[in-house]
This record gives C-alpha cells, sequence and structure tokens, in this order.
C-alpha cells in the first residue's frame, strides 16, 4: 500500500488513509444502540442491497464506508449521527472491499452495466454480481435526485466480521470517551464483551485534535 493509504500525510489532507462506518437509528433502535450492538457482535451486517442491479432478487447485500477525510466527519455526522467505527483502507481491501465507481445514468457505460446485469437477473453466481455493487448510476429517477459523490463510498458484500483489535478508532461524542473507555474496560475486566483500546474521534473535532488522538 502506498503512504496515502497507510498513513497521515499533510500534504494530503484532501485523502484518508482510512475509511468509517457510520451508525443510523432504525426499527426503535438509536444510533448509539446499534453502534454498540456492532462493537459487542463484532460485525457489521449487510442488510441492503446497493449497486447496479440493487433491485433484482439475486443482488448481494453490502456493508458501506465512507473514505471522507477525519477532519470532515462531521458531514457524514449531520446525515448519519455521531457513532461509528473506523479501519484502515489495507485492512478493508485485504476483505475484497474497495471503493465504489460511477457510471452516470443513461451513459453508454452505463447501459452496457445494466445490460449484463439484466442477462444475470436469475443467475447469483454470474461474475457480474461481483462488480455490480461496486458501481453506482447517479443520475435523475423520476422526482427523485440520486447523487451521493460526495460520501466517497466503499463497500464490502457479505457481512463485515472483525476484531476489536482490527477498529483503527472508535466515532463516539467527547463527552462520552471517559464512560466508554470505563465500559470497555470493565467488559474486558469481567469477561463480557471486547474491549477497544484504539483511539476515540469526536465527529465534530478539527485536524489538530483528531490527529491528538493518534499519538
Amino acid at each position: 500500500m502506498n503512504k496515502l493509504v497507510g498513513s497521515w500525510n499533510d500534504s494530503w489532507l484532501d485523502m484518508s488513509p482510512f475509511v468509517v462506518h457510520f451508525t443510523t437509528s432504525s426499527a426503535g433502535r438509536s444510533a448509539y444502540d446499534n453502534a454498540i450492538s456492532i462493537l459487542s457482535g463484532r460485525r457489521i451486517e449487510a442488510r441492503n442491497c446497493f449497486g447496479t442491479g440493487k433491485n433484482f432478487t439475486v443482488a448481494p447485500k453490502s456493508v458501506c464506508f465512507s473514505e471522507i477525510p477525519l477532519h470532515n466527519l462531521a458531514r457524514m455526522a449531520d446525515k448519519r449521527g455521531s457513532y461509528g467505527i473506523g479501519f484502515r483502507k489495507e485492512f478493508l481491501v485485504q476483505r475484497d472491499g474497495g471503493p465504489i465507481m460511477y457510471a452516470y445514468k443513461d451513459t453508454a457505460h452505463a447501459k452496457s452495466l445494466r445490460g449484463l446485469v439484466a442477462k444475470a437477473k436469475s443467475q447469483p453466481d454470474d461474475p457480474i454480481w461481483k462488480i455490480a455493487p461496486f458501481v453506482d448510476q447517479p443520475g435523475k429517477y423520476g422526482f427523485t435526485e440520486y447523487f451521493y459523490e460526495w460520501e466517497r463510498e466503499w463497500r464490502h458484500v457479505g457481512n463485515f466480521d472483525f476484531n476489536e483489535k482490527d477498529a483503527a478508532f472508535l466515532i463516539t461524542p467527547e463527552d462520552l470517551h471517559s464512560v466508554a473507555r470505563g465500559f470497555f474496560d470493565a467488559a474486558e475486566m469481567e469477561n463480557f464483551g471486547p474491549n477497544y483500546k484504539c483511539p476515540f474521534i469526536d465527529p465534530y473535532w478539527d485536524l489538530e485534535k483528531v490527529k491528538a488522538a493518534f499519538k
């Protein structure tokens, strides 16, 4: 991996060596509840289909991440919430995850990909399903506009399992950092859950605070 993937580079602050997964509220559960569930189970469940052909029954489910620089996490937090987990990019690549691509609606390559997916709509083992989840087609669909390139999205097909030592950092509000440390320390001491000893980051911190957390 090059230095832009594996470490900080102050000359390339528009890039990030990490990807993040934010939790959101769902089905009566808060973003905090869902974050604790992920951290306790050490699994991010793939619950939705994404990419080209996502509406076909055979389309695989994926987990989504963002490569957004850590000092710009507020952009995601404003949309998703203040809780999440971060991993190094190379860890995702080792698990066959990666950044998504864009084939804009009605372009020649978008139409070609849609044609290949349509031919495989009843063939879950077709190789196109290794590619389709990683290609979005931004555009206007009826009264709905779909443009999310700003998220710098990465994906992993299927559930994403990890060990607590794999986490590069956790995302949580600063006023909960001490409480969270105590909770995870107790989990380890009493053997009822994993202990995350990685840095904790508030999504609204500026660059200097984020960098200080990694020191």
